[in-house]
């Protein structure tokens, strides 16, 4: 039995499945990935993009960061591939218990899927940070300059910026859901990124699956590794 086989069996025999995903499962709708030798860390920018993507620097010059935002960080006309598809799928016909992800883009719920967890929040959400008032995501990615609430307060999109933390709600869900999974299948990251990274240690059971196009640190651990692109991959199960 080849390892895409035994993939597909433990799918159609579990009830309890669990996805933990990151940037390669956006990359086959147009997305860049974040760390890849062409993704939108090698990229030649006034500052390197951990800086620009960081709460400090939002502070300080949140009209450059806002350049680089609506530059590199909104994508027009992307859809949802396979794997968001799929995934849907299986939510709906009740086998999938939640998404857990690292991507801002929102494919997931475009594709249908509904027990969505954001662990880095999501570009399609804004506030102001001054009073807390959500804004239209539209106008915060598609305007010009600095968006601005009625109070005069900056807006800022409800993404996760370096050197803030991750919502505690969100990454206590993420822990439930994953130490309950029969069967916990983890796609499209490099399992470098942490906290979001160390969530794989919470999962107890014995069918853990990496989909992933290159190694990680975790490969050690998998009960099942295919190293294909995840689309791929999803859309013969």
């Amino acid at each position: 039995m080849t390892n895409l086989e035994q993939f597909k069996q433990w799918v159609e025999e579990c009830d309890n499945i669990v996805f933990f995903g990151g940037a390669g499962v956006s990359t086959e709708s147009g997305i860049p990935d974040f760390r890849s030798v062409d993704g939108l860390y090698h990229q030649q920018w006034a500052y390197p993009p951990e800086t620009i993507l960081s709460h400090t620097f939002f502070e300080r010059n949140p009209e450059e960061y806002y350049r680089f935002h609506r530059e590199k960080l909104v994508i027009e006309n992307v859809q949802p591939n396979a794997a968001h598809k799929k995934l849907a799928d299986l939510e709906a016909e009740g086998k999938l218990r939640a998404v857990i992800t690292q991507n801002i883009d929102g494919l997931h719920q475009a594709a249908g899927s509904r027990n969505v967890l954001e662990l880095h929040g999501s570009i399609l959400r804004a506030y102001c940070s001054r009073c807390g008032k959500p804004f239209p995501a539209e106008r915060m990615n598609h305007g010009t300059g600095i968006p601005r609430c009625d109070c005069g307060g900056v807006i800022r999109p409800d993404i996760v910026l370096y050197e803030e933390a991750l919502d505690q709600d969100v990454m206590s869900s993420a822990i439930h859901y994953i130490r309950n999974a029969e069967m916990l299948i983890v796609g499209g990251t490099s399992l470098n990124v942490y906290p979001a990274a160390g969530l794989i240690n919470y999962y107890r059971g014995d069918r853990l699956v990496l989909v992933n196009l290159s190694e990680t640190p975790y490969d050690g651990y998998a009960n099942l590794i295919i190293h294909e692109k995840i689309g791929k991959v999803f859309s013969q199960i």
